[in-house]
């Protein structure tokens, strides 16, 4: 096999080790999530019902992230982690959760074809001193018949899970030597369904920006 063209970090996390959150394990990662909450700023609304995507790990921790949304419209996002259980009968610790918020959900944006939300957990140091930033990105299809999500860099396959009650997460190097990630959702036969990049709302705002200096 000839050398890769692009070195970057593939499929460098575990895929998903446990079903979705439930009962005390879930009352557990709520409470850490809801602390999180509590400590951003504005008036947010009450949390309604978290709901959990799949977990993944990556360099020690284990991230699960979660999506709620309040009482005055808002959704907030974000993930809990915690060192994993290495032998049987150890609880996992050392917990931190990270928590934001967002006006901008799937309700007002009908053509949105995959809702998504991403957070950078790490960095790859790769050539030429270049880092990418290894990113946590989940969400859930807005079209039907999706079994699997991808990442891809550069048209390159770097991750991918298998829809787990229809969410996904994924962990995968992001805005490494100028590319940026795009995800992608297959049947499946391996059909591509949908696909959405996870700058598509900046890359919009330049064409619109462009459209009006064109304009003047």
């Amino acid at each position: 096999m000839p050398p890769e063209e692009r070195f970057v970090p593939r499929f460098a996390a575990e895929p998903p080790q446990e079903l979705l959150p439930y009962g005390r394990w879930a009352e557990r990662l709520s409470s850490e999530f809801l602390a999180a909450c509590l400590r951003l700023e504005g008036e947010l609304g009450d949390p309604g019902e978290i709901v959990w995507f799949p977990d993944r790990t990556w360099n020690g921790r284990s991230y699960v992230p979660a999506t709620c949304r309040t009482s005055a419209g808002i959704e907030l996002y974000g993930l809990v982690s915690f060192a994993p259980a290495v032998d049987d009968g150890q609880e996992p610790d050392h917990f931190e959760a990270t928590a934001d918020w967002t006006e901008e959900t799937a309700d007002a944006n009908p053509e949105w074809t995959i809702d998504l939300c991403e957070e950078v957990v790490g960095g790859w140091r790769g050539e030429g001193s270049n880092v990418a930033a290894m990113t946590v990105v989940w969400g859930t299809p807005l079209v039907d018949g999706a079994a699997v999500a991808t990442a891809e860099l550069a048209g390159l396959t770097v991750d991918q899970c298998l829809l787990v009650e229809n969410r996904f997460t994924l962990v995968a190097p992001d805005d490494y030597r100028g590319d940026t990630l795009d995800v992608a959702l297959f049947s499946g036969r391996g059909a591509e369904l949908a696909r959405e990049s996870l700058y598509a709302d900046e890359a919009d705002d330049e064409d619109d920006e462009d459209s009006e200096d064109d304009a003047a």
